[in-house]
């Protein structure tokens, strides 16, 4: 299990990431991870008083030392979103999703 709070919006779009199909995040860590592999998050985002529970799988692996300076990390492509995690990120990024600023991933 992983566990991810993110509180600022710019954080937030930064690890968004809106183009996967049902949405996902990228999980800033250096620890190892296999492509396709099933990862838990619990993420805690923004002023929301609870945390999520989302369950995903590995779609995308930025190594250490990544070219462009990346941070390293994981994509992870939510696979359960009971909660309704990925509205509630798209209503807190309400307008930010077409900007051009860098992400994580792109």
């Amino acid at each position: 299990m992983l566990s991810l709070s993110i509180r600022d919006k710019q954080v937030l779009y930064a690890t968004y990431m809106p183009f996967i199909n049902g949405g996902g995040l990228f999980i800033p860590t250096a620890k190892p991870f296999q492509m396709g592999q099933e990862v838990v998050i619990l993420l805690a985002l923004m002023n929301e008083p609870e945390k999520f529970p989302v369950t995903g799988k590995v779609i995308w692996i930025t190594p250490a030392g990544a070219q462009g300076q990346k941070a390293a990390g994981i994509g992870v492509q939510f696979v359960e979103d009971e909660g309704g995690l990925r509205d509630r990120i798209e209503t807190n990024l309400a307008g930010m999703l077409q900007s051009d600023t860098p992400t994580h991933t792109l």
